[in-house]
């Protein structure tokens, strides 16, 4: 089978012929159709995170068929349509997955990082990271839906909204052209906060009742002048952007974070004090909830803007993703 591998840390994708791999007792073998491209893969890519054994394949945004199940997999059968995420699999036995929490287990294991991905042909994943696909869902659409999509109605599903709350957006990105879509389906007034204007008529477009020109306009204002933001579902990975949007919360209103970055948000405690205004992140989620998204997805014709590239285009495909000039996320196709 052909696959797309990182040798060592910081080299380019090599293309490999390897053989096919055997499932173990709890494992499927899945052919994959498509996997979406995230920032994340720069964790593989970089050697960003410690404990990664090279060669290895990325790829956490996978879907495809099941070519053969191992012998104590009961839940899925040879031919389905599956789809695999960042999370890769849980214990069952730690404090969070005894909580049913399992997207924070102790022992997690991450797609494309702990094992190969999908960036391949072929690869083999555990059959309680697997989630069903819709037969709606195209599975170059559905793919980034795995990540970006659970990250952003994850996130959104559990901020406690209610239909025509006032839901900022910043960020009309990779997750942010997802979260607001997803928000307007939930029945939310939807502002969508960007720098410039370029996004604007794609922002009203997604289902935005509101524009905000973040260069030409203090955000956190604009939204004091609606009433306030319920939630501000943070998107993109900067942290100044975020910290200018706090005082545009409203009463009891959340910045959720899902933009990932490391470094550090300003607030002030009496910024939350007033009001009883918070902040809080929300990793992506687990299996079923990524089949959640899916079903929700498909119910509503919530898809990603995609740019499709063949598997043995994975550095180009790779290099428009990481240097954000793909609008919106990028999936190779097998």
């Amino acid at each position: 089978m052909k696959a797309m591998q990182v040798p060592e840390p910081g080299a380019d994708f090599e293309p490999v012929e390897t053989e096919i791999p055997s499932p173990s007792e709890d494992e499927v073998l899945i052919n994959v159709q498509a996997c979406g491209i995230c920032h994340s893969d720069a964790f593989v890519k970089d050697g960003l995170m410690p404990g990664i054994e090279y060669p290895r394949t990325p790829g956490h945004e996978v879907i495809g068929t099941i070519e053969e199940v191992g012998s104590d997999v009961t839940s899925w059968n040879e031919g389905q349509r599956v789809g695999v995420g960042w999370h890769g699999g849980h214990c069952y036995e730690c404090e969070a997955c005894r909580n049913g929490d399992f997207i924070n287990c102790e022992n997690a294991q991450i797609t494309g990082i702990h094992f190969d991905g999908g960036y391949a042909e072929y690869m083999t994943a555990p059959q309680n990271a697997l989630a069903g696909i819709p037969e709606e869902l195209d599975s170059s659409e559905a793919a980034p839906l795995l990540c970006a999509g659970i990250t952003t109605f994850n996130a959104l599903r559990n901020s406690d909204l209610e239909p025509g709350d006032v839901v900022a957006v910043q960020g009309i990105g990779g997750l942010g052209h997802l979260g607001v879509q997803y928000a307007n389906k939930f029945g939310c007034k939807v502002v969508a906060l960007s720098r410039g204007t370029e996004k604007e008529e794609l922002a009203y477009g997604l289902g935005a009742h509101e524009y905000i020109d973040t260069e030409t306009n203090d955000p956190a204002e604009e939204l004091q002048a609606m009433g306030g933001a319920d939630v501000i579902l943070a998107t993109a990975p900067n942290s100044d952007a975020i910290s200018s949007v706090v005082n545009g919360l409203g009463r009891n209103g959340t910045v959720m974070v899902v933009g990932a970055t490391t470094e550090p948000i300003e607030v002030a405690p009496m910024q939350l004090i007033m009001g009883r205004k918070s902040i809080t992140g929300w990793p992506s989620g687990d299996a079923k909830d990524s089949e959640d998204t899916l079903d929700f997805s498909a119910m509503t014709n919530i898809t990603p803007k995609i740019e499709a590239f063949p598997l043995e285009e994975a550095n180009e495909a790779y290099d428009r993703m990481i240097n954000n000039e793909a609008r919106f996320r990028v999936v190779l196709e097998m």
